[in-house]
């Protein structure tokens, strides 16, 4: 679709459109070895509060508040635990991946399955939100940008110079709207370089949650992916049913692409969005940043898990334990994992090498 014909397309707001999430389910979650197994990673894990990462992106999109009944991309070996907890979800589909072609793909099979004026929410599946009001409020907004025929990504609150994600650029104010146009897409910084991020004041994290029009998204998939555009389709036109599961055809799908959303449409349309969103968000993506996200002590001790814990003279130790009594005298920035036979112990400059473990490579 030209810039042209968007152009003419838009019109004044509408009221906020119907919004269908669309929850993305893969990967293995290594780094949160040995808890995450690759068998049962973590957002079907319990890790803040009573329910999993997974369930409580469900329950932030509740119908009240205007969101349809989700979609689910995930892969046949964690069908089981997304069915599962899908229980409080009247309504929701299941998209079967074939096999891991990464967000694009994943993105795309769910537009392919929804009409083209259907605003999707995408969402990870792993993500804990500390303020979900203040994310219904964004998703609200941005879906009413995508209406005009942006593509929006959330702008997360940057709180810290943070190496391991992406940032997006602000750019200039979109009238009549709490959004503005992304400047730029920055891939993870160095250390020196966030921080610089932070003193500007001007960047947020990219938390890979986005909003768009179906036929905008698929239209800028074909024009920067073709292959991905029109491979996806075909798997799609070529899939089956099965009961609320849909199969896409796997021989064709295997031939598509693998490519982020990022890399493939977010960084090459030049209607890129972004929302502002401060809404205590934390992709759990190490030890350290589970421990972020909990309830701790005055001395920034946390204990969590069935086990037994005894802290002594510590802070900032956190006690992961599902069975065996775990005592620690004296230490700082430590983190203990008991889960089964499995036993690690990291300081929190080592949350990052977890995943390169052989434990956690060789499961």
């Amino acid at each position: 679709m030209s810039s042209d014909s968007r152009d003419a397309s838009r019109s004044e707001p509408a009221s906020t459109p119907t919004i269908v999430p669309v929850i993305l389910c893969g990967g293995s979650g290594t780094r949160l070895w040995p808890r995450s197994r690759a068998a049962r990673p973590k957002p079907f894990l319990p890790l803040v509060g009573d329910n999993t990462l997974f369930e409580a992106s469900l329950a932030r999109c509740p119908a009240h508040l205007g969101f349809a009944a989700p979609v689910v991309v995930t892969g046949s070996k964690h069908l089981e635990h997304v069915e599962a907890q899908l229980a409080g979800a009247p309504g929701a589909t299941v998209i079967v991946e074939p096999a891991a072609r990464n967000t694009a793909a994943a993105i795309a099979l769910a537009a392919c399955r929804l009409p083209d004026d259907a605003v999707m929410l995408v969402c990870p599946s792993d993500h804990h939100i500390g303020r979900p009001e203040v994310f219904a409020e964004a998703a609200c907004a941005a879906a009413a940008l995508a209406t005009d025929g942006w593509l929006v990504s959330f702008g997360i609150e940057a709180t810290a110079p943070e190496t391991g994600f992406g940032y997006l650029k602000r750019g200039e104010a979109i009238a009549g709207t709490p959004g503005y146009r992304t400047a730029q897409f920055v891939e993870k910084p160095d250390l020196e370089r966030a921080r610089s991020f932070l003193e500007h004041g001007g960047y947020a994290w990219n938390g890979g949650i986005f909003a768009f029009r179906v036929g905008d998204f698929m239209a800028e998939l074909a024009a920067h992916r073709p292959e991905i555009a029109a491979k996806v389709r075909e798997a799609v036109a070529k899939g089956a049913e099965d009961g609320h599961r849909f199969h896409p055809d796997a021989a064709t799908f295997a031939e598509v692409p693998s490519d982020s959303v990022d890399y493939a449409v977010m960084e090459n349309t030049t209607r890129a969005a972004m929302v502002p969103a401060d809404m205590e968000w934390s992709d759990i993506g190490n030890w350290q940043a589970l421990h972020d996200a909990l309830t701790r002590d005055e001395s920034g001790n946390s204990v969590r898990g069935s086990g037994e814990a005894e802290l002594v003279d510590c802070s900032n130790v956190l006690v992961d334990s599902d069975g065996p009594r775990v005592s620690v005298i004296g230490l700082s920035n430590v983190i203990v994992v008991v889960d089964g036979n499995e036993v690690l112990v990291t300081t929190v400059e080592g949350v990052q090498k977890v995943g390169k473990l052989h434990g956690a490579v060789n499961q």
